[in-house]
């Protein structure tokens, strides 16, 4: 194999593809970066078995082959070449890396022990505004569990009926869902897409215009700028959210966004090194009481709220709050709360499109 490509194209690939290689594995392969030269491309593709990312750049082929170089290292160096041209060349034992007047060498592996990655998914697709697409993925990936004691919980729900879709996600202590429209789909359907691989897609995709995913046997496959993607999707029943939100509400709160998130950051400083973080809400009369306690020190601040219904005192893990205050786009926000002990949720006042329920801490006073 021998060709030259430009440092910057080369650069912009591999720091691409270089995040679906493995980190932890038995397999060495699958921390490669298997690079193809044929015809007057470059074609760079990665995957840990879960997740694949394959990106095509143009180059000058003098010989056509393919060679499994290491994906980190070499990611890392050819960062450091992309004012440069480059020529890469094998023999299928090593690599030579040559820029201006030096040159490198890298040990690789056989392309034909990296894994077959499957881009042939098209049996049903929906597709999605791209600004929309990003705005479900920031809306909800962040409510994903990350431990894998229930694995389905580290995925986004995407379930779509005739032209509305709801993206869900939850981690057991807290539950994000938004609502849209698909531009078209083949039909309803319902997937569970790993947060990891649309945290990928949302750094893919951009622009004003519309993104078209595929789905077949359990993978995912999404296209933008010359890189595809595919992932595994989780099989399992996901949780149902019909059960898990409350319908009535003892006590409603109206407020300032901008204010509400200002004083809840100033209480989470002194708790940030605690456990869970506690912040607590001490609703009465016209506003919210925030206060938090630390060895550090304590905080206490009133803010302005409209308030109809039951006084409450309630305990929160500041992050879980904060989160969802931030993903809330309008200036003034809703909360809703039943009890000390019952999941609270966070809208926004106008556009109900979007929802964000927040189990409450148990402390000595509400246990």
């Amino acid at each position: 194999m021998k060709l030259v490509c430009e440092g910057i194209d080369l650069s912009e690939a591999v720091l691409k593809v270089v995040k679906a290689c493995a980190t932890k594995t038995i397999t060495p392969v699958l921390e490669c970066i298997k690079i193809k030269a044929e015809n007057d491309k470059l074609i760079l593709l990665a995957t840990d078995g879960e997740i694949s990312i394959k990106k095509t750049i143009k180059a000058e082929i003098y010989e056509e082959g393919e060679v499994c170089v290491p994906g980190r290292y070499f990611a890392d160096f050819i960062k450091k070449l992309e004012n440069v041209q480059i020529t890469l060349s094998s023999d299928g034992k090593k690599m030579d890396i040559i820029y201006a007047d030096s040159q490198t060498d890298m040990q690789v592996l056989s392309a034909e022990d990296f894994p077959r990655v499957d881009t042939e998914i098209n049996e049903q697709s929906f597709k999605l505004k791209t600004a929309d697409l990003k705005k479900f993925i920031s809306a909800t990936s962040f409510c994903c569990a990350t431990d894998d004691s229930r694995p389905i919980l580290k995925g986004c729900q995407f379930v779509i009926k005739g032209k509305e879709i709801c993206v869900t996600s939850l981690d057991g202590f807290r539950l994000a869902t938004v609502k849209g429209e698909v531009v078209s789909s083949t039909g309803d359907m319902e997937i569970v897409c790993p947060a990891r691989t649309l945290n990928e897609i949302e750094k893919m995709v951009d622009g004003d215009g519309e993104t078209e995913i595929f789905v077949q046997r359990g993978i995912i496959l999404v296209e933008a700028d010359s890189t595809v993607l595919t992932s595994r999707l989780y099989n399992g029943d996901f949780i149902k959210k019909e059960n898990i939100i409350p319908r009535d509400f003892t006590t409603t709160v109206k407020v300032d966004k901008a204010l509400l998130k200002a004083s809840i950051e100033r209480a989470a400083i002194l708790v940030r090194g605690d456990k869970n973080s506690l912040i607590i809400f001490d609703v009465s009369g016209d506003k919210i009481e925030i206060s938090s306690n630390s060895e550090i020190g304590s905080v206490q601040e009133p803010v302005k709220a409209e308030i109809e219904g039951k006084d409450i005192r309630i305990a929160m893990n500041s992050k879980f709050i904060i989160d969802a205050v931030n993903a809330l786009r309008e200036d003034k926000i809703s909360l809703s709360f039943n009890s000390q002990i019952q999941p609270f949720i966070c809208e926004n006042v106008e556009e109900k499109d979007s929802l964000y329920l927040i189990l409450p801490v148990r402390t000595a006073n509400n246990a």
